[in-house]
C-alpha cells in the first residue's frame, strides 16, 4: 500500500512498524467529523479559488458517498493506511480519481485529527450534558418526594444529626449542577477551530479560515499554528471534569451500597439495576452502583495517562500524541454509560420513610439540640458541650437510647436550670427544623432550595 509520506523512503515499511503505528481500529469512530471538517475545507478550498468549484463539488459527493458506505458497513477500515483520514482520502481517490488528492491541500494531519477531535468532543459534551440533566431531573423527583422522610446525617460515618432525605439528595444535585458548569465552561476552549494550523507553522495558501469557521459553527479560531497542534488541554480539562463528575457519582453509590443493605434498609433498589447471587437466593446485589463506583478509577487512570502524555513533549506536534484518543474516547464511553445507568437506578429508587422510634433510638442525634438549649440560656457552649455529654454518657450506662428517655430530675442534677421545655428540643422533627438557616434542612429552607432547583432544571 502506498504512503501518503513514502516519497523520501526506498524501504517499505516493516509489517509489525504497520501494526504498532496504526491506529484506524479506534480512530475511525471520528470518520462522521472528519468528512465534516473536510467537506467544510474542500468548500473553503473553491471560494478562495485554490481549487476549482467543479473539483470541490466532485470531492463532496465522492465524501458524501464514503460516509454512506461506512453507516452501511460496506466500508473496509485498512490498518495499513495507518489512520481514519488516510483510508477515507485513499477511498476518495479511488471514486472522483486523481483530484481527491487535491483534498489534502493546505492542511495536515496535525491540524486535521486537531480538528476531528474538537468537532467530536463538542458534540459529546452535549451529549453527556443532556445525560446529567436526565439525571439531575429524576433526583429533583426524589428530593420532591422526601422532603419529610427524616434519615440520620453522618460525620466520620457515625450518627450525628437528623437530616431531610430531600436535603442529602439535594446535596447531590449541587455538585452534579457544579458538573454541569464545568462542562459547559470546558466547551469554550473545545470550540476552537484549528484548521489552517498545518503541521506547525500554518499554511502556505490564502485560506479564509473564518469562512471554515463558519461552516463548522466554530465560534473562535486558534491563534497560534504551534499551540493549535500541539495543545490538548482542551481534553485533559474534559478528562479532569469527567473525573470530578465520576468523584460524584461513585460517592452517591457508596450511600447506595449502604443504604440498600438491611442494616441501613434506606432504599430499595430497583430489580431492573440489581442482580442475584449465583448461590445465595435471598441476594439482591447493588451492582449498578458498585460498578459505577469501580469505573470511577478508571477514568481517573485516564486523566493521569494523558498528563503523563504530555508532561514532556516538546512543540509541535508528536506521534505520542496518537496515544491521546484512547483514553479520551474511553472516558467518553464510561462517563455516558454511568449516566444513563445511575439516572435508570435513581429515578426507580424507592427510598422508605424511618419510622420516628427507629430514629430516636439512632444514635443520640438530638445531643447538639441539648447543648444548643443550655447555650441558649447563658451556658457557655463548651460547657454546655460537656454537660450533654455527661447526659449521653448516663443514657449509655444505663441501657437508655435516647436523651428524651431522661428524667427532668436526672437533667436537673446536671445542670438546676434544666425545665420541661427541653423535651421539645428532643424530638427529631423538632431538631431537624431547628436548623431555619439559608441552606439548612428545615422543611422551609428544603422547599426553598426545591423551588430554586425548580426553575434552574426549567432553564436549562
Amino acid at each position: 500500500m502506498k504512503k501518503p509520506w513514502g516519497g523520501r523512503f526506498k524501504k517499505k515499511t516493516d509489517s509489525a512498524m504497520e501494526r504498532f503505528s496504526a491506529s484506524v481500529d479506534y480512530d475511525q469512530r471520528l470518520y462522521a467529523y472528519d468528512i465534516e471538517g473536510s467537506i467544510a475545507h474542500c468548500k473553503m478550498l473553491a471560494k478562495c479559488k485554490i481549487i476549482a468549484a467543479a473539483e470541490s463539488k466532485k470531492i463532496v459527493v465522492g465524501l458524501n458517498k464514503i460516509r454512506k458506505e461506512i453507516e452501511s458497513g460496506r466500508f473496509v477500515f485498512d490498518a495499513a493506511l495507518e489512520d481514519v483520514h488516510m483510508n477515507i482520502e485513499s477511498r476518495l481517490i479511488e471514486i472522483v480519481g486523481p483530484v481527491g488528492g487535491k483534498l489534502h491541500t493546505g492542511r495536515s494531519r496535525n491540524d486535521q485529527i486537531c480538528l476531528d477531535v474538537r468537532l467530536y468532543l463538542r458534540h459529546e459534551t452535549c451529549e453527556i450534558q443532556r445525560l446529567l440533566q436526565r439525571l439531575n431531573r429524576a433526583l429533583f423527583a426524589q428530593a420532591k418526594k422526601t422532603v419529610d422522610h427524616i434519615i440520620p446525617g453522618y460525620t466520620h460515618m457515625q450518627r450525628a444529626q437528623p437530616v431531610r432525605l430531600a436535603h442529602h439528595l439535594l446535596a447531590y444535585l449541587e455538585m452534579l449542577g457544579r458538573d454541569a458548569d464545568r462542562l459547559w465552561d470546558n466547551l469554550k476552549r473545545i470550540d476552537v477551530m484549528p484548521l489552517g494550523a498545518a503541521a506547525l507553522a500554518g499554511a502556505g495558501y490564502p485560506l479564509d479560515r473564518a469562512y471554515v469557521a463558519k461552516l463548522l459553527k466554530f465560534p473562535e479560531i486558534s491563534h497560534n499554528s504551534m499551540d493549535a497542534v500541539g495543545d490538548r488541554d482542551f481534553m485533559i480539562e474534559f478528562c479532569a471534569n469527567a473525573s470530578i463528575l465520576m468523584m460524584h457519582l461513585s460517592r452517591f453509590c457508596e450511600e447506595l451500597v449502604l443504604w440498600s443493605a438491611s442494616e441501613f434498609d434506606f432504599v430499595e433498589l430497583s430489580d431492573a439495576f440489581t442482580t442475584g447471587s449465583s448461590i445465595m437466593p435471598q441476594k439482591k446485589n447493588p451492582d449498578a452502583a458498585e460498578l459505577t463506583r469501580a469505573k470511577t478509577g478508571r477514568v481517573y487512570g485516564n486523566l493521569v495517562s494523558l498528563l503523563a502524555l504530555m508532561k514532556s513533549l516538546p512543540m509541535a506536534y508528536n506521534r505520542d500524541l496518537q496515544e491521546d484518543k484512547e483514553a479520551l474516547f474511553d472516558t467518553v464511553d464510561t462517563v455516558k454509560d454511568c449516566l444513563e445507568v445511575f439516572g435508570g437506578m435513581i429515578q426507580s429508587a424507592r427510598f422508605k420513610k424511618i419510622p420516628v422510634q427507629r430514629l430516636e433510638s439512632a444514635g443520640f442525634l438530638t445531643a447538639t439540640e441539648m447543648a444548643d438549649y443550655l447555650a441558649e440560656r447563658g451556658v457557655p457552649f463548651r460547657q454546655a458541650h460537656e454537660i450533654t455529654g455527661k447526659a449521653v454518657a448516663l443514657c449509655i450506662e444505663s441501657g437508655r437510647q435516647s436523651l428524651s428517655e431522661l428524667s427532668l430530675a436526672e437533667l436537673k442534677a446536671m445542670w438546676p436550670k434544666f425545665k420541661a421545655d427541653i423535651f421539645d428540643y428532643l424530638t427529631i422533627e423538632g431538631c431537624v427544623d431547628r436548623k431555619n438557616v439559608y441552606g439548612g434542612t428545615a422543611r422551609k429552607q428544603v422547599m426553598k432550595q426545591i423551588a430554586r432547583w425548580e426553575r434552574k432544571l426549567k432553564n436549562n
